[in-house]
């Protein structure tokens, strides 16, 4: 198993219960959504899986390993073995945007080549390939802070095409996009995991989406799982059912027919 998590929660310095008894497998290629109402646990979970925090409870398994058993230096190269996507990328604004792409293999560059990468981009061409892929070639050499939100998504996106992880881990990785370009990115991440296969996770609050790129989906409030299940097997009663009473709340959507429309930038 790529992902295999028994028993597992996570109750902050606070006290407050943000993961209850998680038992949840994951097998290499697979593409998962998790859905669910804001803050009931996504990236609570995602964290856990990307080794940033360690649980309260229970066993985590990533890429067949322990992280918590494993030495500092032993979790660092698992690490870096792992694509994560921020909802808001943590990238310098003055950096280029070159500089932020090839920065997905410096887990794996020596220290050396890493601090000449920063004076002298070393593979131009591979982040040029990279960010062709999300519509967004010609903002190579522009600063971070040039770039929109839903730009600076597409680079921390990008980083993490050109990093070729085992595994690629994305918290709301198309919020700051319009649907058909935030629609055009997933499918770009769902192509590169069933390309090289490889098991993609990702937290989203569009139900659409979710369900239009991702074949299984994870339901998940007040920290606990409260269903995983086939995309298509899905339920309006089921989906009601997670999102019910949550304020300000959006009706479930499914997808619609797929269709072509230009990719506007963002």
């Amino acid at each position: 198993m790529t992902l295999n998590l028994s028993g597992v929660g996570l109750t902050h310095a606070n006290g407050q219960v943000a993961l209850s008894d998680i038992e949840l497998q994951i097998a290499p290629g697979e593409r998962v959504a998790i859905i669910g109402p804001s803050g009931a646990g996504k990236t609570s979970l995602l964290r856990l899986l990307a080794t940033a925090q360690q649980p309260s409870a229970g066993r985590i398994e990533v890429l067949g390993a322990d992280p918590w058993r494993l030495s500092a230096a032993a979790r660092q190269r698992l690490r870096a073995r792992i694509g994560l996507i921020h909802q808001a990328p943590p990238l310098p604004p003055r950096q280029r945007v070159v500089t932020a792409v090839l920065a997905g293999k410096l887990g794996r560059w020596s220290l050396g080549r890493s601090l000449l990468n920063l004076l002298h981009p070393l593979d131009t061409a591979g982040a040029a390939a990279a960010l062709a892929r999300l519509d967004l070639a010609e903002k190579l050499f522009e600063h971070c802070d040039q770039l929109s939100g839903g730009q600076l998504q597409r680079v921390g996106i990008a980083r993490v095409l050109y990093q070729e992880p085992e595994l690629i881990l994305a918290d709301e990785p198309v919020s700051a996009m319009d649907p058909v370009l935030a629609g055009h990115t997933l499918g770009v991440l769902s192509e590169e995991a069933g390309r090289r296969g490889i098991t993609l996770l990702a937290s989203l609050h569009a139900v659409d989406l979710a369900l239009a790129h991702f074949p299984r989906i994870l339901g998940v409030r007040a920290g606990r799982l409260v269903f995983d299940r086939p995309a298509a097997a899905l339920t309006r009663a089921e989906l009601d059912a997670l999102y019910a009473n949550e304020q300000l709340q959006q009706p479930a959507t499914l997808p619609a027919a797929p269709h072509v429309l230009h990719i506007p930038r963002c």
